[in-house]
């Protein structure tokens, strides 16, 4: 009896010596993944492998991702700064987490819910304020969709992406991994696929047109853009 119970005491002791490992664990090989990819280019990213997954189980067999990394100083110097124009204008001084943005978004976005709920209509043009250290954690670490957990992964990934890489670095492997087209990862698959060229020919115009998408790459078209991006494609090239 007094052996069995040891081993019980035991096993226990073994549990609670790895539910204080288990974070410990969870922080040094985050940290590790981040930091590596500070000097070497991501093959893929989650979004990619996700996609792709999903082309296959639906059966289509032929379906191929489009990616072709290029560092920053190997594309237009239009791609970068229509980015920031169109999707972080703070990127340069925020950590990461732009409250104003949030803020401002908040307030948009109650004001879109109200004016819903008196025409009795479904809301429209919600306002988000992820800012482009954000997306870069997204896109390359987690899962598209909505829930708490992937939320806190989401700023955890920010948190150590904006702690260990230069923003420069943020910005290249964002232009790198967003999807500018179904299936269409970054400026150099994007200016190949959508203008026959690469990603260093691209023009102010070209650049602010693939950035103008970026809201729903899967919904809006670089190729046949409709009101809604020609005019966000207008107001990035102003900005």
């Amino acid at each position: 009896m007094q052996a069995r119970s040891d081993s019980g005491f035991r096993r226990r002791r073994r549990w609670r010596r790895w539910l204080w490992l288990m974070p410990l664990l969870f922080v040094a090989v985050t940290a590790l993944q981040v930091a590596v990819l500070r000097f070497v280019d991501p093959p893929f990213s989650a979004f990619m492998v996700s996609r792709q997954i999903g082309a296959w189980a639906h059966g289509e067999w032929g379906f191929r991702i489009a990616y072709d990394w290029r560092d920053l100083d190997r594309m237009a110097p239009s791609v970068p700064l229509a980015l920031v124009a169109a999707e972080d204008q703070r990127f340069p001084v925020h950590h990461g987490f732009d409250f104003e943005a949030i803020r401002k978004a908040q307030a948009h976005n109650q004001r879109m819910v109200a004016r819903a709920e008196k025409r009795n209509a479904p809301v429209r043009r919600l306002r988000g304020a992820s800012t482009i250290s954000q997306q870069t954690a997204k896109n390359l670490f987690l899962w598209s969709g909505r829930s708490w957990v992937r939320k806190g992964l989401e700023a955890w990934y920010t948190v150590l992406i904006e702690t260990l890489w230069p923003k420069q670095r943020i910005l290249e492997v964002y232009a790198n991994v967003a999807e500018f087209g179904d299936g269409v990862y970054g400026a150099q698959a994007a200016a190949r696929s959508f203008y026959g060229k690469d990603a260093a020919g691209l023009t102010p115009a070209e650049a602010a047109r693939l950035a103008a998408v970026l809201p729903n790459p899967r919904r809006y078209n670089v190729r046949n853009p409709g009101p809604y991006v020609q005019r966000r494609s207008n107001g990035i090239q102003r900005q």
